[in-house]
């Protein structure tokens, strides 16, 4: 019992609280929403939650980790969400959409999704990696443009045209406890990637390319791997969107889309993920309440007071003039000064390793009286001899 609490105390939380977090708010509202407890307008908040947080963290390892600008994050949601919507609307109609009450049918949508658009990532990435800064920010962007004017300009009978595509609409009771399920796929593949020997070659890329390829490092190979996982996760998030509405439109998934991911990003932190967990989570809360707040003659101040929101945000993460201000009360000094008391002298204990506990075969008095005796006859031996006498 005694090894468990060491190992449970030396355990590093800071590594997972992460997952603590998604876990805890899986159980939470996962068993509110199963009790009947939990709004609609709640389900809907955690659906959105869910799906900016998988797309935040997917875009942090190509801008944040690799280095690279992409702009056309939602052109890879927009192919998740079409082809895995299109297969869940065509299985829902057959046996296999009874399995389970649809779930099978959304896991092989899910799978189809991610994986198309991960091909796409492949096609895009392989001659546009080899491009840097703003002129790979041209081209993401582009196809982007590209897969929504597509979709937008396709047949009624493949995917709805201009009207869009009716796609089945899974159990709101479950399908954000899914959403936060990917989530914490996300963030296994992609933080075990970074800690692993492939990332550390992914931030060389990022902090010096020339420096990287010097050391061996496929330079081409690392940058394609993190723009195919980040347009995977993107097609994973656009079937859970597709999911969460009864009718898919190509204009949701348009530029000022892939700019707000990257807002989240960007505020978060450059390469860090919890903090792009949470600006995702502030971002996609601060959208949805103004929503619903300013309706009717309101609603043209909406998109006016969160761009104004996100600036102050913006200038607050970034400001030198007040970096002083966000070292002294940053969450962290602020839940120490809570949780962590000062140190108190007269609570101090005694040195645990001193010599006189200090577990030895032999003791101490015994080492410490051991004198080594240099031998000028030539030999190469030399006799050890302790004060006692003993030889």
């Amino acid at each position: 019992m005694s090894n468990f609490v060491s190992k449970l105390k030396s355990f590093k939380w800071k590594k997972y609280i992460n997952y603590v977090a998604i876990s805890i708010v899986i159980l939470v509202f996962g068993g509110l929403s199963l009790a009947g407890g939990l709004p609609a307008s709640t389900v809907y908040l955690l659906e959105k939650i869910a799906i900016s947080i998988i797309l935040a963290v997917s875009l942090s390892l190509v801008v944040g980790f690799l280095g690279e600008l992409s702009l056309g994050h939602a052109g890879f949601m927009c192919v998740g969400a079409y082809l895995g919507g299109k297969v869940a609307a065509m299985l829902a109609k057959t046996a296999i959409g009874d399995v389970g009450k649809g779930i099978l049918v959304l896991i092989i949508a899910l799978i189809v999704g991610g994986a198309c658009a991960g091909l796409c990532g492949f096609i895009v990435g392989l001659p546009a990696l080899r491009l840097k800064g703003d002129y790979l920010a041209i081209v993401t962007l582009a196809f982007g443009e590209i897969v929504k004017v597509l979709f937008q300009n396709s047949s009624a009978e493949s995917f709805g045209g201009p009207i869009g595509l009716s796609t089945p609409r899974f159990d709101k009771k479950y399908l954000f406890i899914i959403g936060f399920l990917v989530v914490l796929l996300t963030l296994a593949v992609i933080q075990n990637l970074i800690k692993s020997k492939h990332g550390r070659a992914i931030t060389a890329i990022r902090d010096n390319e020339i420096a990287a390829k010097s050391t061996g490092i496929n330079v081409t190979k690392y940058k394609l791997t993190g723009f195919i996982i980040a347009a995977v996760f993107a097609g994973l998030a656009g079937v859970i969107f597709s999911y969460s509405q009864n009718n898919i439109s190509s204009a949701t998934f348009d530029y000022n889309y892939s700019i707000e991911i990257l807002v989240m990003v960007v505020l978060g932190g450059m390469g860090n993920i919890n903090g792009s967990i949470i600006s995702a989570t502030l971002i996609t809360f601060l959208n949805v309440q103004l929503q619903n707040v300013l309706k009717g003659d309101l609603a043209v101040l909406k998109d006016l007071l969160y761009a104004l929101i996100l600036i102050l945000l913006v200038i607050y993460n970034n400001a030198p003039a007040l970096k002083n201000f966000r070292e002294k009360y940053n969450l962290g000094n602020l839940w120490h000064k809570i949780f962590k008391p000062k140190h108190d002298p007269a609570n101090a204990r005694d040195d645990a390793a001193r010599w006189d506990v200090v577990p030895t075969k032999i003791s101490m008095d015994e080492v410490l009286s051991t004198d080594v005796l240099i031998d000028t006859t030539g030999d190469n031996s030399a006799d050890i001899g302790e004060r006692g006498g003993n030889k």
